[in-house]
């Protein structure tokens, strides 16, 4: 089974799970306006990208791929504003959390220090698994017309961006190419991984000092306080030989 396969088909036992997260307004808001920062960065990135190549073909394909990905990041951010108005909602608060991400930014790599072969292979992975991902979203949200035909929209350009990155790779590394493929996509599973890693950590965390907080320490203080009230002299053990009412400080 190919990667294309294995991929479509967990997009597919998935789909319940896409269509619940975009029946949900707020929802909705929230992974447009996260998909339209993820659009906003790629861009600038690919933008970098196009500065430091050598090469000139990929200088004015990479210019033209960034012009695309910034163009996506402010249709995505205007159709979430547009979505948020309408429920008279708060941005910062739309925006706390990321429900089922499914952007496709360069996931922090430098620029500068990608050679055209490697970034191109990324590139076409994170673009192949961006149009599916499209795809799917774009039937989701058939109750929304506007929504979805920003999502075609995208997705025409995804599809040119995915083609010219693996035809880039060819003529750039025709032998070594499905070495840089595999090593791609290699890198991007490493990299949710870790993201998945470090969510997990951090809930285990959380777990772990609610219990320390709650339950460890109540007894503990419970105890101390104890304690202090057994060994606290009271009033009336201070001093007994002393006179009980001292008329003189001499």
């Amino acid at each position: 089974m190919s990667a294309g396969t294995r991929s479509a088909l967990l997009d597919r036992l998935l789909r319940p799970l896409h269509k619940w997260v975009w029946s949900d307004h707020d929802r909705r808001v929230r992974k447009l306006l996260i998909f339209g920062e993820v659009e906003t960065d790629g861009g600038r990135d690919i933008l970098r990208a196009s500065e430091v190549t050598p090469d000139p073909l990929l200088r004015r394909l990479y210019l033209e791929h960034a012009v695309d990905e910034l163009h996506h990041g402010v249709l995505f951010r205007e159709r979430g504003e547009a979505l948020l108005r309408q429920r008279g909602l708060r941005k910062r608060g739309v925006l706390s959390g990321n429900p089922l991400p499914g952007g496709h930014g360069l996931d922090d790599l430098v620029v500068e220090d990608q050679g055209d072969p490697r970034l191109l292979a990324f590139l076409h992975i994170a673009e192949r698994t961006a149009a599916g991902r499209f795809a799917l979203y774009k039937e989701c949200v058939d109750d929304d017309p506007t929504t979805r035909a920003i999502f075609e929209e995208i997705l025409r350009d995804e599809v040119f961006h995915m083609n010219y990155s693996y035809q880039q790779l060819g003529r750039l590394a025709p032998e070594r190419k499905r070495r840089h493929i595999w090593r791609a996509r290699g890198q991007r599973l490493w990299n949710r991984y870790l993201r998945v890693a470090a969510a997990i950590a951090d809930l285990f965390g959380s777990v772990v000092l609610t219990g320390v907080y709650f339950v460890l320490l109540p007894p503990f203080a419970w105890a101390a306080r104890r304690a202090e009230r057994r060994e606290a002299p009271g009033w009336h053990t201070i001093a007994p030989d002393r006179a009980a009412s001292p008329t003189s400080q001499y």
